[in-house]
């Protein structure tokens, strides 16, 4: 089977209230200031203040970068450098989904290493860790608080850039339900879809193994019971809580097994037309894992037991049709959009989207390699 490596968070604080042991921990480490890296969005909507008001409880001076924009981009890097720099600051607390968590790594690589963050795309770039980051999570979705894993917008050249660097990963994560407890059903079901892409992409790919098969299993099983509840009732304080268990589960199994052309495209379509992330992983896993199980129809015999089809007697690929259909139908249920021009894309670039995706650092995990013409097929399935 040969040799792995498994990287996590040194700290995870896991379940309802634990953001209240956060503070007691910050202080033993005598930081001297800590730089917020959050979004506007949940600074307007108080979420911001319930960290504020843990740092200011336990005498942790800070300062508040609320720039991130939901694809974050090289300047908002740039930026956030700017004013930790300025600010004397020492310690990263980023609060919010993917695009504040992945900024966050961004900023530490550059203020331990320098230079400019599109020098780090690709795998294992920088020299130095990150400054130390705690990663406060308020969308059970991304799962970026507790990976090496970030992406970073290039404006001008339109592409996601995809970062896999050991030195990104946080000292600490804060994964508290009660954090997100009311938000939209569209970002619940976005963000629960992007976490199952995540996990049946850790589970299919080659890299694959024992204990990241374990994670994503239990993932999957969660996310498909769950995530419904929590789309229909945003109080539902178990369902959330279940949702964080299975982001996390799903985070480690990814982190160490790799991702698949589920990401490779979705990277394009929100580097070209600034689409959600997560609505683009639902709208193609059904299609991609369509395609994978022409080829490793094997890999979909646990993950349709996990989600509760009486496997003995069936074929693999029984199997892997059951996945399929499951998946459509869950993505209908918390009412993801089917088309792009659902989204107000109507026309487009498709060599330009295949040729980035054929580029993209998720790439070359997926069990199989397509060529051009078949990435572009697959796009077509969403038009």
């Amino acid at each position: 089977m040969g040799r792995n490596i498994f990287y996590v968070p040194p700290v995870n604080l896991m379940g309802i209230g634990c953001l209240r042991d956060l503070g007691p921990m910050l202080q033993e480490k005598r930081f001297m200031k800590a730089l917020i890296v959050t979004d506007k969005w949940l600074r307007r909507n108080g979420i911001t203040d319930r960290i504020i008001a843990v740092l200011e409880q336990h005498g942790i001076p800070y300062i508040v970068y609320d720039g991130v924009q939901p694809n974050p981009t090289c300047d908002n890097v740039h930026e956030g450098v700017k004013v930790f720099q300025d600010n004397g600051c020492d310690v990263l607390v980023s609060v919010g989904g993917g695009s504040p968590q992945d900024a966050a790594k961004a900023i530490g690589i550059i203020v331990t290493n320098g230079g400019h963050i599109s020098e780090y795309e690709g795998v294992h770039k920088s020299k130095r860790p990150s400054v130390p980051i705690v990663a406060v999570n308020t969308t059970a979705g991304t799962s970026s608080e507790v990976t090496i894993n970030y992406v970073i917008t290039d404006e001008k050249r339109k592409v996601k850039m995809v970062m896999v660097d050991k030195n990104s990963l946080a000292s600490i994560s804060v994964n508290d339900p009660e954090l997100m407890v009311g938000k939209p059903a569209e970002l619940t079901a976005a963000t629960g879809m992007d976490a199952l892409t995540h996990a049946i992409e850790a589970l299919v790919t080659p890299g694959a193994y024992p204990v990241t098969d374990a994670t994503a299993l239990a993932a999957v099983e969660l996310i498909f019971r769950y995530l419904p509840d929590a789309v229909e009732n945003g109080q539902n304080i178990e369902a959330r809580e279940k949702l964080v268990y299975a982001v996390f589960l799903g985070g480690l199994a990814f982190n160490n097994a790799g991702l698949g052309y589920v990401h490779a495209m979705a990277h394009q379509l929100g580097g070209v037309y600034d689409l959600p992330h997560g609505v683009c992983n639902a709208m193609l896993l059904p299609y991609v894992q369509e395609a994978n199980a022409q080829h490793v129809p094997r890999k979909f015999r646990p993950i349709a037991q996990a989600i509760g089809f009486s496997v003995r007697g069936r074929t693999d690929e029984e199997c892997a049709e059951f996945v399929v259909d499951a998946i459509r139908g869950l993505a209908q249920e918390v009412g993801i959009p089917k088309r792009l021009s659902e989204l107000g894309v109507t026309d487009p670039d498709l060599n330009l989207l295949a040729d980035n995706a054929m580029k993209d650092a998720c790439a070359p995990s997926n069990p199989f390699q397509p060529t051009k013409e078949e990435v572009i097929a697959l796009f077509q399935k969403i038009l």
